[in-house]
């Protein structure tokens, strides 16, 4: 059975229960997963196009000094209270950061000795705010993608820098009730290099995660992505396309249900990479969704500094994808709903918990015979 509700902390957001208690008549045999990109907190993608070197490190001050605006501990606590309202068996974190300090830094001597010094884990920030709700969730599976170490300056006369490192990470968290068994994850070999000078270039890579997990005896492929980001150099959208391509193919041989979810940087309904998506059977939720309270499920894009409290998102690029191969017209009833977005949660806390909104999707799978469900271990 299920357990009970763990304790949402006393922030005005105990009204939004109400999306949870259409699902308690029923709740053994419902599966409830979300996806949740928490955002690094600034716009790393200034660095990444600049055209001049010269530039990188006053830009790089600039990112450092959004990021320390934009409050991962603040930030945390919204979001553990999106998972204690929703209580979700799995969860795919996107964008999950790491970031290093080295003081003063060596980056321009050519040293490039790494950064060790942490500042923030965004991971460990989060799991101890879901452990004071007393929420009990585990990692199951991450991915490192991209790690970039760069100078800032921090003194005009004299001329000093300090070196800052980005460690990006895909993560999946599991609800202590949840079993896990296979875990996979890893890079694509899709990815593309961005030059810093004429002797370091950086790459930039996006990965995966795959668990197959058990829930009320019945067994799931969960699988968690971010794929390449195209809007600020639309060529990137190829590396996005291979990207899924390579995904799918490590996903084609599974006979059990698989659960996809992520921030795919694709628009519905057109993007290339979505549509694409939908040709290999994979359906989105949002599409079969029972609750029309938000028909668009927009995700994106509140202003990078999150603190624009009229700041509604635009477009769709963040799903729950399902494909049941053994049973492909039977898909069940679904539940979603996008968090993140109530302007509860910006009057509580000042600032808005990503630039993403979070999908949450609850939805009854079928009751597929022992060998459909479990496979053949």
């Amino acid at each position: 059975q299920q357990e009970p509700l763990a304790p949402v902390s006393d922030n005005g957001l105990e009204q939004n229960l109400a999306k949870r208690n259409l699902l308690a008549e029923n709740m053994d045999g419902n599966l409830i997963v979300m996806t949740r990109n928490i955002y690094v907190g600034a716009n790393f993608d200034a660095v990444l196009m600049a055209t001049d070197p010269n530039q990188i490190p006053l830009l790089v001050l600039q990112v450092f000094q959004d990021l320390l605006s934009t409050d991962i501990y603040t930030r945390a606590q919204a979001l553990a209270d999106e998972i204690a309202i929703n209580q979700p068996q799995m969860i795919g974190l996107q964008e999950v950061s790491l970031i290093r300090y080295q003081s003063p830094g060596d980056f321009v001597t050519g040293e490039n000795t790494p950064a060790v010094y942490e500042m923030f884990n965004y991971l460990e920030i989060l799991m101890e705010a879901l452990e004071q709700r007393d929420l009990n969730y585990r990692v199951a599976g991450i991915v490192e993608n991209f790690d970039v170490e760069l100078p800032m300056v921090v003194s005009a006369d004299p001329l000093m820098f300090d070196d800052v490192r980005l460690t990006d990470y895909d993560v999946v968290l599991v609800r202590d009730d949840v079993q896990t068994f296979r875990v996979k994850a890893d890079n694509y070999k899709a990815s593309y290099d961005v030059p810093v000078n004429e002797q370091v270039s950086l790459t930039v890579k996006r990965g995966y995660v795959i668990v197959d997990v058990g829930v009320y005896g019945k067994k799931y492929r969960f699988a968690n992505t971010h794929l390449e980001d195209p809007s600020t150099n639309p060529q990137l959208e190829f590396i996005q396309f291979a990207q899924a391509q390579e995904l799918v193919k490590k996903l084609d041989n599974q006979a059990h249900p698989v659960i996809l979810v992520g921030d795919f940087n694709s628009r519905a309904p057109s993007g290339m990479t979505y549509q694409y998506l939908l040709s290999e059977n994979y359906v989105d939720v949002w599409n079969i969704n029972q609750m029309t309270d938000n028909p668009m499920g927009y995700t994106y894009g509140h202003d990078e500094s999150l603190r624009v409290p009229d700041d509604a998102f635009y477009e769709r690029i963040d799903y729950i994808f399902l494909r049941n191969k053994v049973h492909p017209d039977w898909l069940g009833p679904v539940n979603a709903w996008v968090t993140g977005e109530d302007i509860d949660v910006f009057n509580t806390y000042g600032l808005w918990p990503s630039d993403h909104g979070g999908i949450v999707a609850a939805f009854i799978l079928p009751k597929w015979n022992r060998e459909y469900a479990w496979g053949k271990n």
